[in-house]
């Protein structure tokens, strides 16, 4: 076989394990058998409406099938799988679409509203529609508003006229398998282009860190969208041959009705999810002891979070990562999880990370400096970004995380501080100067800060501090109301606060720090 990329998977994992369950999604099951064969047709389907090697194929929907055979697809032809934000408003999907030139775009009915108007005005002349209301292969083609433009068709429709037969295409390690968007301190997202041999690296970052195994089952109740639950969760699952469960949200008592139906072995989320599972009624009375593997990222779990579940008998694996180490860094060990609290663990196996100073010199063990990462998991290449890859490497090869941090005499690396102000809430980033720049448009803004603030479910959501211009009029109502639409709901501050003056360094810029301290 030709092809070493994630593409070649299921074909490879077909003759071990072909008749063993690969998904479940709600009442649907599929074997690795049937996995192959329908990932194969859509593979030619898409081959017969011009989808070639190096072209970008979207796809925007919740945790489905269809999701995983659009991706398996795509890496057979050696396509470009681009996952879209199911939360964005249209102008960002625009945005991407425009960004990363897709001209297919496979996307949920049940959001057809945003795909109809994401994919305005973008090179995306084929919607692809998925059924995602119910778990039958009949399905109902949506009705656009742009139809007589955009061709539209239904995925199991597009995916039966393809053709069985399995065509090896040449795909090496080095060539490009995902392009997932991560928000930038310019306002604009860029393209992190995740070749082949990261996911593959970082797949077996994960085998050997977290021991996963072919009897694995893994509830996937994260957006699968996300590089974390993706490239964390679902494909080393499937690379190993085990069986990923899918759900398109997040509820908890279903959560743990799924943990104790399917005797999953894997869970994964963020603080928020999993306290949310131990606070509800149903968490005494559910059966856990399936459950062996808990990986948690986005921050530190609380301490009585930790307490719920080592009285169950479970422990964490808390970690560090991003996109462009597609996406894990570091890990922490589930034994030492009360031992190193508050650490996001030691580099993964095939990773290397470094702490320096701001003169580029490796600093000494509790000392904080900017972290440096290095691997085969670590990317290359943003999308159209050439520059920004520079600006993000050093000259030794290092990528500048733009976090800051120390390591203890241990090795273990602990986050102290963000230096790029990236909000974390509930799991998803949010970069202040996007959302900056949203409100700077509205004419009464003199200048804005974005932070974030402390919250007891989300871990910490957005605030506007803003000062208005002389005589000028607003209220936090109508500044939500112009940022709905424009931005995704989780990126909208939460508060607003309005001040006199803002303050300033020497060079003009705001000082964040100071406004933290006063929001505290």
């Amino acid at each position: 076989m030709e092809n070493f990329g994630i593409g070649s998977w299921l074909q490879r994992r077909r003759p071990k394990s072909g008749n063993k369950t690969a998904l479940i999604s709600g009442n649907r099951e599929l074997s690795y058998e049937a996995f192959a064969d329908r990932s194969v047709r859509l593979a030619n389907a898409l081959r017969d409406r011009g989808v070639a090697k190096g072209d970008r194929v979207a796809y925007l929907g919740e945790n489905h099938p269809a999701f995983l055979e659009t991706l398996f697809a795509a890496g057979l032809l050696g396509a470009i799988f681009v996952p879209l934000n199911t939360r964005l408003a249209p102008p960002e999907i625009q945005f991407q679409l425009q960004d990363c030139g897709a001209h297919i775009l496979v996307h949920s009915q049940s959001l057809d509203v945003l795909g109809t108007r994401g994919s305005d005005a973008t090179p995306v002349a084929r919607r692809i529609v998925v059924n995602d209301a119910a778990d039958t292969a009949a399905a109902t083609t949506a009705t656009p508003r742009d139809q007589a433009v955009v061709s539209v068709e239904d995925f199991e429709a597009v995916l039966a006229s393809g053709t069985e037969e399995f065509r090896d295409e040449t795909v090496g390690l080095d060539d490009g398998a995902m392009i997932l968007y991560t928000s930038g301190t310019t306002g604009r997202p860029k393209g992190a282009l995740l070749t082949h041999g990261n996911v593959v690296w970082n797949c077996m970052n994960v085998i050997v860190d977290f021991d996963f195994a072919s009897t694995d089952v893994a509830l996937m109740i994260s957006p699968m969208f996300h590089v974390a639950s993706l490239d964390m969760g679902v494909l080393p699952t499937l690379l190993k041959g085990g069986t990923v469960v899918l759900e398109a949200k997040f509820e908890p008592q279903r959560t743990l009705e799924l943990v104790q139906k399917h005797r999953a072995t894997t869970l994964s989320g963020v603080p928020t999810t999993f306290q949310m599972l131990c606070e509800h009624p149903d968490w005494e009375g559910t059966d856990l002891s399936s459950l062996t593997k808990l990986t948690c990222g986005g921050s530190a779990v609380p301490l009585r979070v930790l307490d719920a579940y080592e009285q169950r008998g479970l422990h964490f694996s808390n970690g560090y990562g991003m996109t462009e180490t597609a996406p894990g860094a570091t890990t922490l060990p589930a034994d030492r999880s009360r031992e190193k609290a508050g650490s996001s663990g030691l580099p993964h196996f095939f990773t290397d990370v470094r702490i320096t100073d701001f003169d580029g010199n490796q600093a000494p063990p509790e000392t904080v400096g900017e972290i440096h990462i290095k691997g085969p998991n670590v990317i290359g290449q943003y999308w159209n970004r050439p520059e920004a890859i520079d600006q993000s490497t050093t000259a030794d090869g290092w990528f500048k995380s733009g976090d800051m941090g120390y390591k203890d005499t241990d090795g273990f690396v602990f986050i102290s501080d963000r230096l790029k102000d990236m909000i974390i809430s509930g799991g998803e980033n949010i970069y202040p100067a996007e959302v900056e720049q949203a409100i700077t448009e509205l004419v009464a803004v003199a200048s804005v800060a974005v932070i974030g603030v402390p919250d007891e479910k989300w871990g910490e959501v957005p605030r506007a501090v803003i000062l208005l211009r002389e005589g000028a009029h607003l209220t936090e109502d109508q500044l939500k109301e112009h940022l709905n639409g424009r931005l995704a709901r989780y990126k909208i501050p939460k508060s607003v606060v309005f001040v006199a003056e803002m303050p300033r360094t020497a060079s003009g810029k705001i000082k964040k720090t100071g406004l933290r301290q006063q929001s505290s």
